[in-house]
């Protein structure tokens, strides 16, 4: 697809009613992201997630998926405690949930944990600029700004092996400095347009979101009014007693 020109297009999912639907729509990538723990578990962070969390939702999104890539984060702390843990945690991953491969946060210092995760048959996509693991050491969720650290992370991950790059909250010049540097293709998420692919979290980008929504998040629709109105002529026709009718009732 990229050098076709053609986007890519990837989406969270954590559940197999919502995979389903969005393997159905044609995306390309279904990402079982450690976002699970502050957009399902209700966590500040995605530091708190568990490998157990991570399998147990990539089964389900596995499950769901005829025709897109099922990728699984590797949850904190697994894809920093060196090479030979990271290739055990990958290896679970991979046989427990059928995913096709697995994202790791960070590039250069990462290089021989992707190196050997590729050789042993896991596909890797590498995770730079904001890494949300780090955002303790990073000073927060905002842009990444070191520019050197960036390119040689990226540089890295493909000499690596890694298939894809994920470049989080980065300047759009230099998101396309590096997209046309790289063979393989990278994916945006507030990195501006011209990545070869974008990412979202999909409840954010359904309007599902509750509170805080990062600049770079376009609602595509307003579900979480529309579940509400919903819900509240459901409690006023149950009050007022016209459900079930007669048709939704079995004589």
């Amino acid at each position: 697809m990229k050098e076709r020109g053609e986007r890519i297009a990837m989406l969270t999912a954590y559940d197999f009613p919502t995979a389903r639907l969005l393997d159905e729509a044609g995306v390309e990538i279904l990402l079982v992201g450690d976002s699970l723990a502050m957009v399902v578990q209700g966590r500040a962070t995605t530091l708190s997630v568990r490998l157990r969390d991570m399998i147990y939702h990539g089964e389900m999104v596995v499950r769901a998926a005829q025709r897109s890539m099922v990728v699984v984060d590797l949850p904190f702390p697994h894809g920093q405690l060196g090479v030979r843990e990271t290739l055990r945690v990958s290896a679970r991953i991979m046989k427990r949930t059928g995913c096709q491969a697995v994202k790791l946060e960070g590039g250069a210092e990462q290089a021989e944990t992707i190196a050997t995760l590729v050789a042993a048959g896991i596909p890797v996509i590498a995770h730079v600029g904001l890494r949300p693991q780090s955002v303790h050491a990073l000073g927060g969720y905002k842009v990444q700004r070191n520019e050197q650290r960036i390119r040689e992370d990226a540089t890295a991950a493909q000499q690596a092996g890694a298939f894809c790059v994920l470049m989080e909250c980065v300047p759009r010049d230099l998101a396309r400095e590096i997209t046309a540097m790289l063979r393989v293709p990278t994916i945006g998420i507030g990195a501006g347009p011209d990545c070869d692919g974008q990412v979202l979290v999909t409840h954010d980008m359904l309007g599902l979101t509750c509170g805080y929504v990062p600049k770079f998040v376009r609602p595509f629709a307003n579900l979480a009014q529309q579940t509400q109105t919903a819900v509240k002529q459901f409690i006023s026709q149950v009050r007022d007693q016209s459900f079930p009718s007669a048709d939704e009732s079995f004589n």
